[in-house]
């Protein structure tokens, strides 16, 4: 049986809060900062699940106008779409190429299930340095995690079996809960140091330690 690692990439291993937060900075000044990314974490989901059809690059639009509008700040002109153009070079975590590539050398097939657009999580690949099998991308499937069509478009393109699937995520809201829902086994990498949850089946506080982690969930024939 072939072992899949499906992951979340932005959060779990690209810096999602470092990207928007130093852009935010850019744009608005480090003393706003903090609370504009704590704004922003409450637009993004919202405007994803009013708009399933819209590419991520007009989500981050429309969302960064929306915090500048609501908050009283201005945009410069011309950077409405600045979040989605520095997405490229958002950083990848420290602890992720070599946990990644662990994972690899033990024999799990890796792929991505990304609310974002084939471009977006094709040059984040290209920065991870690792192969992956397969991206799922929201700007393709029309859709947004935490709806479950990322993991139903995964089944039916790689026709993995779910019994040697693990799912790899940061986020509770997106991915460890419709994990939980589908009865897939999920791994938290709980980088932000949240309170305990009882729905994923292992916790880590990074990819470092991913491998054994996995093999625990589904072990080498």
């Amino acid at each position: 049986m072939e072992r899949w690692a499906t992951f979340d990439c932005y959060g779990t291993l690209v810096d999602w809060n470092g990207g928007i937060r130093g852009e935010l900075e850019k744009l608005f000044g480090a003393e706003r900062a903090d609370e504009l990314l704590v704004r922003y974490h409450e637009l993004e989901p919202r405007i994803q699940a009013a708009r399933p059809g819209s590419s991520y690059r007009e989500v981050l639009t429309i969302a960064l106008e929306r915090l500048a509008s609501e908050t009283g700040l201005t945009l410069p002109e011309g950077d409405a779409s600045s979040l989605a153009r520095s997405l490229p070079s958002w950083p990848v975590f420290e602890d992720v190429r070599p946990g990644l590539e662990e994972a690899r050398r033990r024999g799990w097939r890796l792929a991505i299930l990304s609310n974002t657009d084939r471009d977006l999580v094709d040059a984040s690949m290209e920065a991870l340095g690792v192969s992956f099998e397969t991206a799922i991308v929201a700007g393709e499937i029309g859709s947004y995690k935490p709806a479950h069509k990322h993991w139903e478009v995964f089944y039916e393109q790689t026709r993995a079996d779910s019994a040697g699937h693990v799912h790899v995520a940061q986020s509770l809201y997106h991915d460890i809960a419709p994990a939980a829902e589908l009865g897939i086994p999920s791994i938290w990498i709980n980088r932000l140091d949240e309170p305990a949850d009882p729905r994923p089946s292992r916790t880590l506080p990074g990819v470092a330690s991913l491998p054994d982690a996995l093999d625990d969930l589904v072990p080498r024939a």
